[in-house]
């Protein structure tokens, strides 16, 4: 499952940090992966997981690497019903009084 989770979440944070410090990255490193919570659940009827934890994000710049500890991850992973791929699931920010509306992506 680590597979799963660190390309989405990195992904995520090289993008921001890119935009606000405008550098020129050229590659990360993930160390010090640490899985705090894993709950499972069942989503839309298929089985899903809420995993929470930190890592250490290593940012490759020209001349220095810039280190991020213990950057939190929050996701939510679900295997499909064939159980060949799993997707990533957002949920949607909506009214307290209605059922969770949740946003899928194919995990690659």
């Amino acid at each position: 499952m680590r597979e799963i989770i660190l390309p989405i979440d990195s992904t995520q944070t090289q993008q921001k940090l890119s935009q606000q410090l405008d550098l020129d990255f050229q590659g990360f490193e993930i160390k010090r992966l640490s899985i705090t919570q894993q709950q499972p659940l069942t989503i839309e009827n298929l089985p899903a997981f809420h995993v929470r934890g930190t890592y250490d994000l290593i940012l490759k710049l020209p001349k220095r690497r810039l280190t991020q500890p213990k950057q939190p991850f929050d996701v939510y992973l679900q295997i499909q019903q064939e159980g060949k791929t799993w997707r990533s699931l957002i949920p949607k920010k909506g009214s307290k009084n209605t059922q969770s509306i949740w946003h899928s992506y194919l995990v690659e």
